[in-house]
């Protein structure tokens, strides 16, 4: 491992692609009206606009991590720069033909998954164990901002022309010069690509994706065929492209677990906070993300304080601090959801600092379960299933809701407390020690 990164100047530079490759997530969520009006199409088609770039985002996700196992970190971080931008500029120019519009957001979300995935990589492969906390801590307030800022920017942006967003991702280039200089390029390390088994992960993501978004029994059906595929090429191939040991690692396994669960019911819950301003408090809709303000600024101030406390004092601590703050909101929630619109929003400011403290905490773990070999492809998995747990988590509630209405309210948001609870046991059987294995890397 090389030895002679400079971590203060890498820092910036890593926490700025974050904020860019989160935008993108949500700055076109506000401009649906204005895409569906420019070609005339209902809900459910212009939805492609962002699922499309959830799929590609989710599917590379694992692969870059699982490349950067292999591949030098600065070709890989260059390489997904370049294309991310390269699908803006197709945005750009076929903004006129909405099949151009959709294929320049897969090539958005395959470069821009390359960010996240790289970033984290990063982080667990070069900073040391005592630093690494605030680090996850500062990411998780970057996520913050830009899952905060997107819609506001989005919306103000689409209102001159929702083509304008396809320029959002063009500052990313402006790190590639820096990162090039500061991260080395790395020698072609031993090991090959199982490419049968990327393609499956890439079927059993973007078809699972496609199944909780869009529904029907056909996109299930490919789920379960393609998962079935894969776990057997996995345990017949000698060099599968998901190492079946990583998976018999207890710790990372528990952790994806805990984090599959809760950030499952934080999805939800922040997927219900607006059905509940609107249909309870008949909030109108400009006014909502006033009330959601608060508990996105909590987040993101919370994110660094989370990332010390648990340099110091231990990743149990944090994400036991975290799942408390959640679990206090989620029962104020289920009790006194109808008394004020303000008071849904205070439980989301306990929602959200929750988050900001155990999502710190669970990627500091997860990063200590990692053996160098693993770490790319491991920080990949657990990225994705921050993705996938997100649409399982919306698609769980939005269909729970429409079926049943405000009279399911209550006893959903206890069913997800006791899912909290029961994941900040397991975390804290399987991590009782505040350390992990060390990282054979030294600051400079």
């Amino acid at each position: 491992m090389p030895q002679d990164i400079q971590l203060k100047k890498l820092l910036p530079w890593i926490l700025y692609l974050i904020f860019f490759a989160v935008l993108n997530e949500t700055v076109f969520n506000a401009s649906t009206p204005s895409i569906a009006a420019a070609f005339s199409l209902n809900a459910s088609e212009v939805s492609w606009v962002m699922t499309t770039f959830l799929i590609l985002f989710g599917i590379g996700s694992v692969v870059f991590g699982r490349l950067s196992d292999l591949y030098s970190l600065r070709t890989l971080i260059t390489q997904g720069v370049v294309i991310y931008s390269l699908g803006s500029l197709l945005g750009i120019v076929g903004e006129t033909s909405f099949p151009l519009v959709i294929l320049a957001r897969a090539i958005q979300g395959w470069g821009a998954s390359a960010l996240p995935a790289l970033v984290f990589v990063i982080v667990a492969r070069y900073y040391p164990e005592s630093e690494r906390g605030g680090v996850f801590g500062l990411i998780t307030s970057i996520v913050s901002v830009g899952l905060c800022l997107g819609p506001v920017l989005g919306s103000a942006i689409a209102s001159w022309h929702w083509a304008l967003l396809f320029l959002l991702p063009f500052p990313t280039l402006v790190a590639l010069p820096f990162l090039r200089k500061i991260l080395p390029q790395e020698a072609r390390r031993p090991g090959r690509v199982d490419v049968l088994g990327a393609v499956l992960v890439a079927l059993t993501v973007g078809s699972l994706v496609l199944w909780l978004n869009v529904g029907g029994t056909f996109f299930l059906y490919v789920v379960l065929g393609s998962t079935l595929a894969l776990i057997l090429a996995t345990s017949f191939l000698r060099e599968p492209f998901l190492d079946p040991a990583l998976f018999r690692e207890g710790k990372f396994l528990s952790a994806v677990l805990v984090g599959f669960s809760t950030f499952s019911i934080v999805m939800g819950v922040f997927f219900l906070v607006p059905l509940l301003l609107n249909s309870v408090h008949h909030t109108p809709q400009w006014e909502i993300g006033l009330f959601l303000l608060p508990g996105s600024l909590a987040s993101m101030l919370l994110g660094p304080v989370a990332g010390k406390l648990a340099d110091r004092r231990g990743n149990p601590l944090v994400f036991t601090l975290g799942a408390g703050l959640l679990l206090l909101g989620l029962l104020v929630l289920a009790e006194y959801f109808s008394w004020s619109p303000w008071l849904v929003s205070g439980t989301l400011i306990l929602a959200y600092g929750g988050l900001a403290l155990f999502q710190t905490a669970l990627m500091n773990s997860v990063s200590t379960t990692l053996s160098p070999e693993d770490t790319g492809v491991g920080m990949g998995i657990f990225n994705l299933v921050s993705i996938i747990s997100g649409a399982v988590g919306t698609a769980l509630v939005g269909k729970v809701f429409e079926a049943q209405g405000q009279t399911v309210i209550t006893p959903l948001i206890l069913i997800f407390a006791g899912v909290v609870t029961a994941g900040v046991v397991l975390f804290l059987i399987v991590f009782r020690s505040r350390s992990g294995s060390p990282v054979n890397v030294t600051p400079n």
